[in-house]
């Protein structure tokens, strides 16, 4: 099985640099990562290093500042050195007279979009519109669609969840999952083997019902998983809740393959 992950940030000067990053994903037998680029951060330069000097190993997932005249130039610049896709924010927008033309762009480079925000902002009938005006635009809502802990406050049957699980219905939405510790909470102290209370757990099977397996695609969000579950067990313990086989091959490498080219 070849191993994808989606979801990992690097930087010299903010989390770790790329060697932090290889050494788990070889500790962990992952052969390929997506590296998204941090918010605020526009410089994209050593995301692009790392394709470089890692043949075969990554993609590099850009950010741009929209809200700049020259937004499009720059992606189109970007995908030119070999960008494979571009993080965005449910509610992003261009100036202009088109607040869709970042989106566009992204969809004419043959890009990926990326997509972390506010459950709220995903949910309103301006995203929908947005999905539907680029449907030859893979976008990949992070997060299972919301802030990377886990939800308080919300109980069965999970309302604001659900709604973003109903987006399913545009076939060019994608949803990552991460660790376990995103949506479920830690026992205290720690429990072994398993440190999380399970009453969050029927989240991934709501996710997993609308979007399926040729939909999902598992990301460590790494580094900031060191803080929760760590690394190996957000892999581990995340994959040993899908018992087939075919199910992990698409969720853990298969569905991140088919939008990614990571080379020979």
């Amino acid at each position: 099985m070849v191993l994808v992950d989606t979801h990992c940030h690097v930087s010299p000067y903010w989390y770790e640099p790329v060697e932090a990053l290889l050494f788990h994903m070889d500790q962990n037998g992952v052969h390929h990562a997506a590296l998204i680029q941090y918010r605020g951060q526009f410089n994209n330069s050593y995301q692009a290093e790392c394709v470089r000097r890692f043949p075969g190993r990554f993609v590099s997932v850009v950010i741009v500042d929209t809200g700049s005249p020259q937004a499009l130039e720059e992606l189109e610049r970007l995908a030119g050195q070999g960008a494979q896709g571009v993080r965005l924010q449910p509610d992003t927008r261009s100036p202009g007279n088109d607040p869709l033309a970042i989106w566009r762009k992204a969809e004419e480079l043959g890009l990926v979009a990326s997509c972390g925000g506010r459950n709220a902002d995903f949910i309103t009938d301006e995203f929908a519109g947005l999905v539907q005006a680029v449907p030859n635009l893979p976008i990949i809502i992070e997060h299972l669609g919301a802030d990377n802990h886990p939800d308080a406050g919300e109980t069965p049957p999970y309302p604001r969840r659900q709604k973003i699980f109903d987006l399913a219905r545009f076939p060019n939405l994608y949803l990552k999952i991460h660790g376990l510790g995103e949506i479920c909470e830690r026992t205290t102290p720690v429990v072994e083997p398993f440190p999380f209370k399970k009453d969050h757990l029927p989240i991934l099977e709501m996710a997993y019902r609308a979007f399926g397996p040729n939909r999902m695609m598992w990301g460590s969000d790494y580094p900031p998983v060191s803080g929760r579950e760590g690394y190996r067990n957000a892999l581990r313990w995340m994959m040993d809740q899908f018992d087939d086989e075919e199910e992990r091959r698409l969720i853990f490498g298969g569905t991140a393959l088919r939008l990614f080219k990571f080379g020979d």
